[in-house]
């Protein structure tokens, strides 16, 4: 791997024009397919395999006139104070805007509220049923443009006006100010940690034109694969995360490279091929995770964990090809390792804050940080230890403490996960200000809060003798069932072979009492099937969200054992090592966990809620454990890459495990708690979102990194480490010969390297051991 690599980074060097023509025509070609492409609007939600979609597919068989699947709007009117809907004036209003609603080419029908009983009974609010021929995401803008202009005449008369429902579906916010605050704050942190602002820029520059590819390609695909906003949300998301760390690494180990006195051509070679297959295997660890997302069988979350997962396959290409190639093109503006840049210093050599943790004597510590900086990630040179050394010698000395402190905090705060609701945000989500969150404000004022989530029971008597009275008897069942507030009459189509029955239940769509509810109606009508052979099934957007959650929530374990079973084994041929990747996947656990608890206490408590801009809690989206599971872990396993290859290297190359632990972090601490700080930044710019599901996605993920990389990573494994000692690089002989050997430290250049004394190897390791 690492000599493959190696010539790999020299060729893109070399060839710097070639890969770099290569790569501005992919941005070019995935640009132009992007403009040209139609534009895609909202995926279409389905739940293979559920209640929920088998009623939702019967309707559309059973009803080939009803557009089971088209968009709906309502549209809600409240009388001016003191008023009723009923008044000459206001009904005359309704029902004008009721006749031009009905005018669009793509609608079905509208509901008249005068006629169809959907007039409050203090006869303050009413509301009219908008259906349309077409799936939301097909409707056009100007049936849109239609829907809002004729509802707003109504206003004119006086009357309140607002609309919810999928038909108006809000444009998803794209969170443009938080995501340049993000990359702000990541050159921020490139800068201070490369020192110019070139190395700097160059991070940031191939992981746009990364994302650019990624997210273009998605795009252009969109319609015809039904692709969503939020699938090139979260690929944007991850893409400019992995993206920037991997070339991070590439940089900060090139530089160490010329600090080594080596050519730029040898140095982006061997950058290539030490910190480049750290890279790969990182990168697959992410790709396994995001991938592995199809188990669950969820086509939406399917798509979206591909297209993130082929936006990191193009992260790490163009870490290994157009970062070399970059590389070339800066020359000597990005210097060596322990120089400052004009930006920082005008050229002069800088004293090293990565020094060796215990050198005695300057001269003796240079030497030393010489020796081993072509292993490393940074170049030390003279100077006091570095904080990453400071830290790791402590937990060293005291690993019990450290490992207590970090398993009881990160414990403490996953314990709000044990009280975890899982649901799907609908229109009570929304912020106040949007019309969807008021029409729902509206309609609950009105009729209830159970009017927004509508359960629809489906009657499929095509077995039963008496077709008429597996209807009744359904609905003389639900009529007894608590938190109920109605129940309409069967409506049968027109082969007198299915029924229809619309339930509005007391509670609001996303509470416990109505999930309780549909659970009560299919246990009943599991009695009706047994009495009459007519099958009973619930659908609806409640249920669905319900039969969602559910499903999400069986498939978590299988998901689990699939994902971190895979990565266990790649982290084994990595490590050669049983225990370090057991370490690993528990310390992960333990940061989701955390993670979760967290999202609880903020979005569904409500704690520091107004600090970060949640106007509405309420249950936890559904896809958010299984999702965190996925990305986190790809996450959590590159920093666990990154770190524990330098203290590996360390510890085959001669020295003890505590050393190793000292060593690696004085190594990559730095480096790593960087691309942490990035990725952080990267994230929390999505918290800025007004969308909710954004806005939880971006803080869990930005809270999921802090535990895993500063308290997992940086605390807890240095200090399970120390306490295994050389337990920790066990691996059975008979799988030590059956692994490959896939040389993520390089050891396959040491031919390349100049060789050194054993004397000088025994002063150093006695300066490290000092």
């Amino acid at each position: 791997m690492a000599t493959f690599l190696y010539k790999l980074g020299r060729l893109a060097f070399r060839r710097r024009h070639f890969v770099a023509l290569i790569w501005v025509a992919l941005l070019t070609l995935a640009g132009v397919g992007a403009a040209s492409a139609p534009a895609a609007g909202s995926s279409s939600f389905s739940i293979p395999g559920t209640e929920a979609q088998k009623a939702f597919d019967l309707l559309e068989q059973r009803y080939p006139g009803m557009s089971a699947d088209g968009a709906t709007a309502r549209v809600v009117f409240k009388a001016p104070k003191g008023e009723k809907m009923t008044d000459a004036a206001n009904k005359a209003a309704v029902e004008k805007t009721v006749g031009e609603l009905g005018d669009g080419s793509e609608v079905v029908s509208v509901s008249d509220p005068f006629t169809t009983r959907a007039v409050s009974q203090d006869g303050t609010v009413a509301y009219a049923s908008v259906t349309y021929k077409v799936p939301a995401m097909e409707l056009k803008d100007s049936s849109k443009e239609a829907l809002e202009t004729t509802a707003h005449k109504a206003q004119a008369a006086g009357l309140t006006v607002e609309m919810g429902g999928d038909a108006l579906q809000p444009e998803p916010e794209t969170a443009a100010t938080g995501e340049i605050i993000g990359l702000a704050l990541a050159a921020v942190v490139l800068v201070i940690t490369l020192g110019s602002l070139v190395a700097a820029g160059l991070p940031l520059l191939t992981a746009i034109i990364g994302v650019g590819i990624g997210v273009s390609t998605i795009t252009a695909l969109a319609s015809a694969l039904d692709l969503g906003d939020t699938t090139s949300t979260l690929a944007l998301m991850i893409g400019l995360a992995v993206g920037i760390d991997y070339a991070l690494f590439i940089v900060s180990r090139y530089r160490s490279e010329l600090a080594e006195g080596r050519e730029r051509e040898e140095a982006v070679g061997r950058a290539v091929g030490t910190a480049g297959s750290a890279v790969v295997f990182a990168g697959l660890t992410v790709v396994i995770a995001l991938a592995g997302l199809a188990v669950v069988n969820v086509p939406m979350l399917t798509k979206m964990g591909l297209a993130a997962a082929g936006t990191v396959v193009v992260a790490v290409l163009i870490a290994l090809t157009m970062v070399p190639a970059l590389l070339g093109y800066a020359g000597r503006k990005v210097r060596p390792a322990g120089e400052k840049g004009g930006l920082l210093g005008r050229g002069r050599a800088k004293k090293s804050t990565e020094g060796p943790a215990e050198g005695p004597a300057e001269v003796s510590a240079a030497k030393t940080g010489a020796k081993t900086a072509a292993k490393t990630g940074e170049a030390p040179v003279a100077g006091k230890p570095s904080l990453g050394t400071r830290w790791a010698s402590f937990v060293v000395r005291r690993p019990v403490a450290v490992l207590l402190l970090g398993v009881v905090g990160l414990g403490a705060i996953a314990l709000p996960a044990g009280r975890l609701e899982l649901g799907l945000p609908d229109d009570g989500s929304q912020p106040t200000s949007t019309t969807q969150r008021r029409a729902y404000d509206l309609l609950s004022e009105g009729f209830g809060p159970g009017f927004n989530g509508p359960l629809m029971v489906v009657v499929d008597a095509k077995d039963s003798a008496s077709p008429q009275r597996a209807a009744t008897a359904v609905t003389d069942e639900i009529k007894g069932l608590d938190d109920v507030v109605t129940v309409t009459p069967a409506t049968f189509n027109k082969a007198g072979d299915t029924a229809m029955i619309t339930v509005i239940p007391k509670s609001k769509p996303s509470s416990t009492q109505t999930e309780d509810l549909v659970h009560s109606i299919r246990d009943a009508g599991a009695g009706v099937t047994a009495d009459t052979d007519a099958k009973v099934l619930v659908t609806g957007a409640t249920a669905m969200n319900i039969d969602f959650s559910q499903k999400l929530t069986d498939a978590l374990l299988p998901y689990l054992a699939l994902v971190v079973g895979l990565a266990f084994l790649l982290l084994i041929v990595i490590f050669r090592s049983i225990l370090v990747p057991l370490k690993a996947a528990l310390g992960f656990l333990l940061s989701v966990l955390a993670a979760l608890g967290a999202v609880v206490a903020v979005f569904q408590w409500g704690w520091l809620a107004g600090l970060i801009g949640v106007e509405e809690t309420g249950p936890i989206m559904s896809m958010m454990p299984i999702f965190m599971v996925g990305v986190v872990f790809g996450l959590a396993m590159d920093y666990e890459v990154f770190l524990v290859t330098r203290m590996r290297e360390a510890y085959v190359h001669g020295e003890n495990a505590h050393q190793a632990v000292v060593t690696g972090f004085r190594y990559s601490a730095r480096v790593v708690a960087a691309a942490a700080a990035i990725m952080m930044a990267v994230f929390a710019g999505f918290i800025s979102s007004g969308e909710s599901m954004i806005k939880m996605i971006g803080f869990g993920l930005a809270i999921a990194v802090f535990f895993d990389a500063f308290v997992v990573r940086m605390a807890i494994v240095p200090a399970v480490l120390a306490l295994l000692g050389d337990k920790a690089w066990w691996l059975p002989k008979w799988l030590d010969r059956a692994l490959p050997n896939v040389d993520v430290e390089g050891e396959g250049l040491r031919a390349h390297d100049a060789t050194g004394t054993s004397a000088e190897d025994d002063e150093d390791r006695e300066l490290i051991r000092a």
